[in-house]
């Protein structure tokens, strides 16, 4: 074989390392305003929409909080596979989906309602629940689980 050139390929190796850091007291996410009270800080004041997931434990605990996608002033076109890679690492039970409307109105717009049912088509056939999505506002925000609009308080928690 001499003078035959031989192919020679190489891959690249990637590992990836999650940490886990203890909370002082877990909790579960039990409604909305749970998942306010979490991600609120993470989306407050953001001139673009910002679409997070919060990743569940059997408990509805949280496991993770990952900023899926970082959109427009407008628009925040988030793909499942953004949402459910990470999930599906970390061995997430459930997730629950939360963006912010940098307009201060949480009225959840027709894209909003069409993503959230491709999450939930998604997370059916990889057996991991999407629970809610929330849509944050400036004093109010919107849960789909449950339909309907909830005020913060004067606080800013829920």
């Amino acid at each position: 074989m001499t003078g035959a050139l031989v192919e020679r390929r190489t891959w690249r190796r990637v590992r990836l390392s999650l940490v886990r850091e203890r909370a002082d007291r877990p909790y579960a996410l039990r409604h909305g305003g749970d998942v306010v009270a979490l991600v609120r800080a993470f989306l407050r004041d953001d001139p673009r929409e910002r679409f997070v997931a919060v990743y569940l434990d059997n408990r509805h605990r949280p496991i993770a909080v990952h900023d899926a996608h970082i959109g427009t002033c407008a628009s925040s076109p988030v793909h499942p596979r953004e949402v459910f890679g990470p999930a599906v690492m970390l061995a997430a039970a459930a997730v629950v989906v939360a963006h912010n409307h940098p307009s201060g109105d949480p009225a959840p717009s027709g894209e909003d309602r069409a993503v959230t049912e491709r999450l939930r088509a998604a997370g059916e056939l990889l057996g991991i629940a999407v629970l809610d999505h929330v849509v944050l506002g400036e004093d109010r925000y919107f849960s789909f689980a449950d339909e309907a609009f909830h005020q913060f308080d004067a606080g800013g928690a829920p």
